[in-house]
């Protein structure tokens, strides 16, 4: 009897997998990137529309990012776009970023600095603040460690906004460096990417991150911004999409002109801090996607778990290899091409390897999430 469950939770954990990388993952896979200098558009219910390249307001929060801000931040005041304003909100700095800000805007006129000294945890206020000072209603959000791909970036992101669409999704993957800690990183913030954009294109839409987002000032003012979830330091970015998002509402954008990159962390307990910062939004997430959520996560922790007991305990090894097998057969022909859109290719022949450390990462990260407390600060 004890075998035969763990055979049968085997297959059923394989077959809703399958249901995940076939269902959703696909949609990505296959989905057509546009130019980003088209007029056209198609949101994630794909109803074209047109652009009329609205003025927008770049927004950055910026606390103690002296090296970023001179490295970085001419790429994003260089766009070739029509008329944009970039507001950095200084938050309480205590190096030298604010002499860096003084000498760009003596050289860049549509560079406005915003001081903010608020003592709260996160960001959140920062940003409240910056978007209360911009002047247009189209806001495109980034970190001061990004840059963008190109000076294409802003007109690629905002070419996604439309009378129907108020958010698009951008992506934001991580520079390449020799090292397996650098490959993981990589991988797992396009499985991250993968699952937003995928649940997107399927009319789920859950969250965004901040490094490379945009939507309507007036989605913001109606919605009360974060004043629903300001008590956690986290969730400007996922949690408020979370909230405001819809089937209807939401675009992406995968023309590699819209890609922000930045340097990932260099040492395993710099990357586990990061990770425990960012695992503590998801249980505030709506009941459904966290169901979803949980549902692809447990599936793919117990394909790997429930397939080794069956090879171990000598139940059925044949099953447990033609499982994996028939998965890994999906996973390796959805990512391809999708690594392929999220300009990962190196990645694509350590799927195998890197999939299965994904079960590692979840151990390690499930007793963090249970205890976290939700104190974290950013920066």
């Amino acid at each position: 009897m004890f075998q035969q469950i763990i055979l049968y939770a085997f297959l059923f954990a394989t077959a809703t997998q399958l249901f995940f990388w076939l269902f959703f993952f696909s949609r990505l896979a296959l989905y057509k990137t546009t130019n980003s200098s088209e007029a056209t558009n198609q949101s994630s219910n794909n109803q074209p529309t047109t652009h009329n390249s609205p003025p927008v307001s770049v927004i950055i929060c910026a606390r103690n990012e002296e090296e970023n801000l001179r490295n970085n931040l001419y790429r994003i005041l260089n766009q070739t776009y029509r008329s944009y304003e970039v507001l950095v909100v200084n938050h309480k700095s205590s190096d030298n970023s604010l002499d860096v800000l003084s000498s760009l805007r003596r050289k860049f006129k549509h560079l406005r600095i915003i001081n903010c000294d608020d003592e709260r945890a996160g960001k959140k206020f920062a940003l409240a603040k910056g978007i209360e000072q911009a002047r247009y209603q189209i806001l495109l959000l980034t970190d001061a460690d990004c840059v963008p791909a190109t000076t294409n970036w802003v007109q690629g992101m905002v070419a996604g906004i439309n009378e129907n669409t108020q958010v698009v999704l951008g992506v934001a993957p991580y520079d390449e460096a020799p090292g397996p800690l650098n490959k993981f990183i990589r991988f797992e913030a396009c499985y991250t990417a993968m699952q937003y954009l995928a649940f997107a294109l399927a009319g789920l839409p859950y969250m965004g991150v901040g490094r490379n987002l945009a939507y309507r000032r007036e989605l913001f003012d109606r919605s009360g911004g974060f004043r629903r979830h300001e008590y956690l330091a986290s969730g400007d970015d996922d949690l408020f999409i979370n909230e405001v998002a819809h089937k209807g509402n939401v675009g992406i954008r995968l023309h590699p002109d819209t890609f922000v990159f930045s340097k990932p962390k260099t040492t395993w307990q710099e990357y586990y801090r990061q990770k425990r910062r960012h695992f503590t939004t998801g249980r505030h997430y709506k009941l459904k996607h966290q169901i979803l959520l949980f549902s692809l996560t447990m599936s793919h922790l117990l394909h790997y778990v429930l397939g080794f007991l069956l090879v171990i305990l000598k139940i059925s090894t044949i099953f447990a290899l033609l499982g994996y097998a028939v998965r890994m057969g999906v996973v390796m022909a959805v990512s391809v091409l999708i690594f392929n859109k999220l300009q990962h290719r190196s990645l694509r022949l350590w799927v195998p390897a890197l999939d299965a450390a994904l079960v590692i990462y979840y151990f390690v990260f499930f007793p963090s999430v249970l205890m976290n407390k939700d104190t974290q600060r950013w920066n």
